[in-house]
């Protein structure tokens, strides 16, 4: 009807038609859908494109063949179509208004009917898409991805978590000609020219079209390009008129691509390009694992012959606490400045109407922040954020970010800020020897022979933290170096460490060798410590590490924490895990010590006396140099060991076990009176009573619970449980309370 001249092919094809939906029959436009695109190479059918790029419809249009039987085929659409003048020039929406009008007068229209479809559309301004067959430049990639896989199989090229290999030989297995044009404004331009032959109109040579396929060039510069042009126009009996660039860019990931010997100079040999490249470690996001990081390898492989790294680290990709993707729609972006600096719900709020949103969205994403953040985003910090990113890194592939974690690790480094402002305050006129000198000291018989066992207890787990820590920083295992520091700092340094040297260092009038050492050691922990924790913590640990009191040549000479050498153990004492094993056997019996006085509601102002019976004899010797602290720790009058319960001691005590071997006692004589404490829990279990009885009866009452709404069975079943529980706590402890009466 509309190309009478035209012939129209009917095809059959199993993939793209269902026999089951519709009439069975469907038209094919290669040029203008992916589906169709797919067909027509499959059955050489001619690919016409319709529209220009400005979306209104062409005046000629030269059809072109993709596979298939491409050169028999191509003779039969070889011929130019010209579109009718009623149609041609006018915008898609209007001109297929003007086509169903014209089948309409030709009284071919038969029905038109609403039908779902899949459509792109633009994520800005919401206008269709619409597909279009374009020339392109591309790059074959079989063989460059056969060696990219080659070197991953060989272990050449490590990719770290392993779990992503299966993603990288599924892309490069599979891979395609890559497209490396873009119809872009900025960009590095194609490198490939056009050569026309002297006197030639321009304006009639189809520069797309296959018979010119040979006139195209590509050079590393025009100089290059001309003299492959004049050879090939001499055997065309041709001499070269002008040579035109290709307007086209090229793809960013083709031009990333070259980034790593790009920037040494390459392609010529430049003295940087010999001393740097190649290089050793890629850190970057599993998202781009084939755009980037494939491209890289596979371009390095082919125009260096070399692996431009050797090991690929891919981070994991941040999301919000449900384990979404952080989305502007959905309201649950998380910027890390309003993490670092803090930010007010209001302010949350005020963004969201200052930026591009829907109004739609703008209500869903207040809505997000309102329900995530009430009270808005407490100011965290940079390395309470960086420390809890890391230690996001142990779930893998993805980081549920919850800002109530980087808040945990702004506490953290608040931790860390007041000890080290206790220690500097206890310091005093404390000068260390030179750092060397110091490290050397502490490894000598005689500086252990006079520590004692908590001096060397705090040494063997700064020891082993910092093994902890460089096998995992080899092992890329952040986590655990984020988790091995935290455990050091907090538990072993904070809560043990400086609360037994607390009676030392404070007693102005002690300057006994045990004092020095103590101060010694603490020197050695936060310098060996903050030096650890440094890349995690850059901020806190150099404004902290600056301020360790050193030996004024030392102090002159001193530069940034970021220069100081990374700590290993083998600076320090051997680990001592006998020893290490003995105190958190010392640290599990404080443990049951605290727990006897908050039993028994014996604060720590009032003196109590403790004894820890122990059957194992080696481990009581032991335990003999732990005394004393262990009375520090739970605030012990005295502190006896047993090997055997004596029943005269122990009358009147209150125990806790510990394990097989090792038991927790505090004396009561005196301290309260048993029989009022049990009187008080007699009376609160007999308010209980009736209570429990009460909803138990509910509980087991058909007719009730077949009336009530369920909302109000789960209340009662709630308060059920709690008036059992507190009954039962009452008891048990009314049963202590005898124990401790003997």
């Amino acid at each position: 009807f509309f190309f009478p001249h035209r012939q129209m092919d009917i095809i059959l094809d199993d993939i793209l038609v269902d026999m089951n939906l519709g009439t069975g029959c469907v038209k094919i436009t290669p040029a203008h859908d992916p589906n169709d695109y797919e067909c027509g190479k499959r059955h050489s059918l001619p690919f016409i494109t319709i529209f220009s790029r400005d979306g209104t419809v062409v005046q000629n249009a030269t059809p072109f063949i993709v596979g298939g039987k491409g050169d028999e085929a191509s003779s039969r659409f070889a011929q130019i179509q010209h579109f009718p003048d009623w149609i041609a020039g006018q915008p898609r929406y209007e001109a297929r208004i003007i086509v169903e009008n014209r089948l309409k007068q030709a009284d071919l229209f038969r029905d038109k009917y609403p039908k779902p479809m899949r459509l792109a559309l633009c994520s800005r301004s919401g206008d269709i898409i619409e597909p279009l067959v374009q020339p392109q430049w591309f790059v074959d990639c079989n063989d460059m991805a056969r060696r990219a896989c080659d070197a991953v199989r060989s272990g050449e090229l490590s990719i770290l978590p392993k779990i992503h290999e299966k993603t990288w030989f599924h892309w490069l297995e599979n891979v395609r000609p890559w497209c490396v044009s873009r119809q872009l404004w900025w960009g590095h331009q194609v490198p490939a020219w056009f050569a026309y032959a002297k006197d030639e109109d321009m304006t009639k040579i189809d520069k797309d079209s296959p018979a010119f396929k040979h006139r195209w060039i590509v050079a590393r510069n025009e100089h290059e390009a001309n003299i492959k042009a004049i050879e090939i126009l001499k055997a065309e009996a041709k001499t070269l008129g002008i040579l035109r660039r290709d307007e086209d860019v090229l793809d960013t990931w083709f031009s990333s691509g070259l980034f790593p010997f790009s920037v040494f100079g390459w392609p010529e040999k430049t003295p940087d390009f010999e001393a740097f490249y190649p290089t050793t470690l890629l850190e970057t996001g599993l998202d781009i694992l084939f755009f980037w990081v494939a491209r890289m390898v596979m371009l390095g492989l082919q125009l260096t012959n070399h692996l431009p790294f050797t090991t690929v680290y891919l981070h994991a990709m941040v999301r919000d606490k449900e384990g979404r993707k952080m989305s502007k729609s959905l309201g649950n972006v998380i910027d890390p400045l309003e993490v670092i600096d803090g930010c007010s719900i209001d302010q949350l709020i005020a963004k969201l109407h200052s930026g591009n949103l829907r109004q739609t969205e703008i209500t869903r994403a207040e809505k997000a922040h309102r329900d995530d953040f009430p009270d808005g985003i407490p100011k965290c910090g940079t390395d309470a954020l960086r420390a809890g990113l890391l230690a996001y890194t142990v779930q893998g592939r993805d980081i549920n970010l919850d800002v109530k974690r980087v808040v945990g690790y702004r506490m953290f480094c608040n931790k860390l800020w007041n000890a080290l402002r206790f220690v500097l305050g206890v310091f005093g006129d404390f000068i260390p020897p030179s750092a060397n000198a110091i490290y050397s000291h502490i490894c000598t018989h005689e500086a252990l022979s006079t520590m004692t066992k908590r001096d060397r207890f705090i040494l063997s787990r700064l020891s082993y933290a910092l093994d902890t820590v460089n096998k995992s920083l080899n092992e890329y295992a952040f986590a655990d170096v984020v988790q091995a520091l935290y455990a050091f700092f907090l538990n072993d340094l904070c809560d043990v460490y400086l609360e037994l040297v607390k009676p030392i260092v404070y007693n102005e009038s002690e300057k006994s060798m045990q004092k020095n050492n103590a101060l010694q050691t603490l020197w050695i922990c936060l310098d060996a410590g903050l030096r650890a924790l440094h890349p995690i913590c850059p901020f806190v640990t150099e404004e902290l590490w600056q301020r360790l009191p050193r030996p004024p040549e030392d102090a002159k000479n001193l530069g940034s924490i970021m220069t100081a050498a990374y700590p290993t153990s083998t600076t320090l004492p051997p680990r001592l895990q006998l020893l290490e094993t003995d105190i958190a056997k010392f640290l599990d019996c404080v443990t049951a010590g605290r727990s006897l006085r908050n039993q028994y509601n014996i604060t720590n102002k009032t003196p109590a006396k403790f004894f820890i019976l122990l059957k194992d004899v080696s481990e009581s010797q032991r335990f003999n140099d732990l005394i004393d602290d262990f009375s520090t720790l739970v605030k012990a009058e005295t502190t006896t060991l047993l090997s055997d319960k004596n029943s005269e001691v122990t009358a009147g005590c209150a125990l806790k076990i510990v394990d097989a071997s090792a038991t927790v006692l505090m004396d009561l004589k005196g301290l309260v009176d048993i029989d009022a404490e049990i009187l008080k829990l007699r009376k609160q279990i007999a308010e209980l009573d009736p209570l429990i009885t009460k909803f138990e009866n509910k509980r087991d009452n058909p007719a009730y619970t077949s009336k009530c709404k369920p909302e109000v069975l789960a209340k009662e079943a709630e308060k059920l449980t709690q008036y059992t529980e507190r009954r039962q706590a009452a008891l048990d402890a009314i049963k202590g309370w005898e124990q401790a009466r003997g």
